[in-house]
């Protein structure tokens, strides 16, 4: 969210890449993918090129790397010292809460790294409720109590709290129509509204916070 907002703000297009998209099981399709990717944003500069979880596609090479993997690392760098000149206007811009993890050659070019701090109770309070303005709520959901039992989760963490705790009552509505799918009208398919119990199950197996070693390797300028 924090990253189409800053492409927002500074009037530049958004290309969000994911790493699925470059992973081709044919030998050399993946460096034409990443080509593919770079001329896009140079046609479409001023241009963020954003990789969340970042630490997933350039991760430390290592002597067991599949050939394919280092050619495509190796073209994207490439690529990626091609975007020097004075008048090329596209960023690549990562995300990860692995930095370690993180290939020591992407991380030079990078010079800017800034350490994002997880939102606190009123921030995830504002994030809550943008996520489920749209979302049909039990007249007694308690807002606060989801708050105070999300401590140490991210955005994106709450986005997939929400999406997890919505699928609640879709599950107990197919539940309750096995075996009934036959006689089933379209306007018939009732979900019962959210409560708060929904969101508890989702949390006692939610992966969230952010590696503990981030603080000291992240420079604040």
């Amino acid at each position: 969210m924090l990253a189409k907002a800053l492409a927002k703000e500074s009037g530049a297009n958004f290309i969000n890449m994911h790493v699925s998209t470059l992973t081709e099981k044919w030998y050399g399709e993946s460096q034409k993918l990443v080509n593919a990717l770079f001329t896009l944003a140079k046609k479409l500069q001023p241009a963020i090129i954003f990789i969340d979880e970042i630490d997933s596609f350039l991760r430390e090479r290592k002597s067991n790397d599949h050939e394919a993997t280092s050619m495509m690392k190796a073209e994207f760098m490439s690529l990626w010292d091609g975007l020097t000149s004075h008048d090329m206007r596209v960023v690549v811009l990562g995300a990860t809460n692995r930095p370690n993890d993180i290939d020591k050659a992407i991380l030079r070019r990078m010079p800017k790294r800034f350490h994002i701090k997880l939102p606190d109770p009123s921030q995830r309070e504002r994030v809550l409720r943008m996520l489920l303005s749209q979302v049909d709520l039990d007249e007694e959901f308690d807002l606060k109590s989801v708050v105070s039992g999300t401590h140490g989760y991210s955005g994106s963490d709450l986005k997939e709290l929400c999406r997890n705790a919505a699928m609640v009552p879709v599950r107990e509505s197919i539940r309750k129509l096995e075996g009934k799918f036959d006689d089933l009208q379209a306007d018939s398919f009732k979900v019962r509204p959210l409560r708060t119990s929904d969101f508890f199950e989702p949390m006692s197996g939610a992966h969230h916070g952010i590696d503990g070693t981030l603080t000291g390797l992240v420079d604040l300028d």
